[in-house]
């Protein structure tokens, strides 16, 4: 029986994410450095496989009714993980029917199924300044059901409400740079580490670049053109009657 324990103790195969654009990744580079999922810099600096489902535009709906669906259909049922991840709800609070209690039974049913299948369950708040226009209140009553349904699961928390430092965040203010994943996955590992997890890399470590002034100044335009422009959507849209739209990742 020992042997067996130990066996079904090493037997685990990395990390599961489920979410929507911000951990599905994807996106143009940042100095020469790839834009990836802050879940699978997390799977890489635990040294992990990387097993991910999230996708572009979902809200929590997505992931209870198409992600874990897909999960299940193609992966072993039996098959263990060390950590499940997910970070949801940035669709569902810019939304103009946001509905609490509909995002509070989803959240809890997908940290549910992860905690059934999973060592360490991870989900995050999202951060307070998030869109253009800002989101406002509801970002609060988002993180505060990210918390109350962590608790409930005995899921960790990563906490991203102060998120959004200038080359960590793209002009929509939505999604997150390439340097931008990695400072989430950073988070993610302190939570996990703190929690018992080894960490074998920092993520930071594994990337090289070089900058240069004339990049710099680049960069600073093109930042500064694109925030203009989702200024200016934000301006209609707030004309058309509308509170918001579903993120997506700005065109180049």
């Amino acid at each position: 029986m020992p042997d067996r324990l130990a066996a079904e103790r090493r037997c685990r195969v990395g990390l599961l994410a489920f979410g929507d654009s911000i951990t599905n990744g994807g996106g143009e580079l940042q100095w020469g450095v790839a834009l990836q999922s802050w879940a699978s810099w997390t799977a890489r600096a635990l040294g992990v496989p990387y097993s991910g489902y999230a996708v572009d535009g979902a809200t929590v709906a997505g992931v209870v009714g198409e992600q874990i669906p897909a999960f299940t259909h193609r992966t072993d049922p039996s098959a263990r993980y060390d950590v499940g991840c997910l970070y949801i709800g940035v669709n569902d609070v810019r939304m103009p029917d946001w509905d609490r209690a509909r995002f509070a039974a989803g959240h809890e049913r997908a940290l549910a199924f992860l905690a059934q299948r999973c060592d360490r369950v991870l989900t995050a708040t999202a951060p307070l300044r998030l869109g253009v226009p800002r989101v406002g209140a509801e970002m609060g009553q988002l993180n505060a059901i990210v918390r109350s349904g962590a608790s409930a699961h005995r899921a960790l928390v990563m906490d991203l409400s102060d998120f959004g430092a200038r080359n960590h965040v793209m002009a929509d203010r939505v999604h997150p740079t390439a340097f931008g994943q990695i400072a989430i996955a950073r988070r993610a590992l302190a939570v996990l580490a703190a929690d018992g997890l080894a960490v074998r890399v920092d993520p930071a470590s594994l990337i090289a670049y070089e900058t240069s002034r004339s990049g710099r100044l680049r960069g600073d335009v093109t930042y500064v053109y694109r925030s203009l422009r989702e200024r200016i959507r934000a301006g209609l849209g707030v004309r058309a009657g509308l509170r918001s739209w579903v993120p997506r990742r700005p065109t180049p």
